[in-house]
């Protein structure tokens, strides 16, 4: 979608479940990904087909979550629709999701894939 941010930018509609008519692309095995800004920081949809993961990856800078549906785990814990999970600079995690999910995600700076 867009590249950057350089003035503001509004979604309007996008929550509830707008974001159910956005255009997304495969990113891993079940899951794809919806670019909303890219260019840092970076905004996206991720959606995750039931069963799917990404898997170990640290954070090179602030990660924010916003789960609009189903459910998304990790390491320290199952986060339901409406949760906000802050993932700090150097913080690690493999992410899941047992039932499939849709999550709003902000992230400073790429993140660093393990293997």
């Amino acid at each position: 979608m867009a590249e950057g941010l350089s003035t503001p930018r509004v979604l309007r509609g996008l929550v509830p479940d707008g974001w159910q008519n956005m255009t997304f692309e495969p990113f891993r095995e079940g899951v794809e990904i919806c670019h909303l800004t890219r260019g840092g920081p970076d905004v996206a949809l991720l959606r995750y087909a039931p069963g799917a993961s990404v898997p170990r990856h640290r954070h090179e800078g602030l990660e924010m979550i916003i789960v609009l549906s189903g459910s998304q785990s990790d390491e320290n814990g199952r986060y339901m629709s409406g949760d906000v999970v802050l993932n700090p600079e150097g913080s690690e995690h493999e992410v899941w999701s047992e039932d499939g999910c849709t999550v709003l995600i902000q992230w400073e700076r790429p993140v660093a894939f393990f293997g």
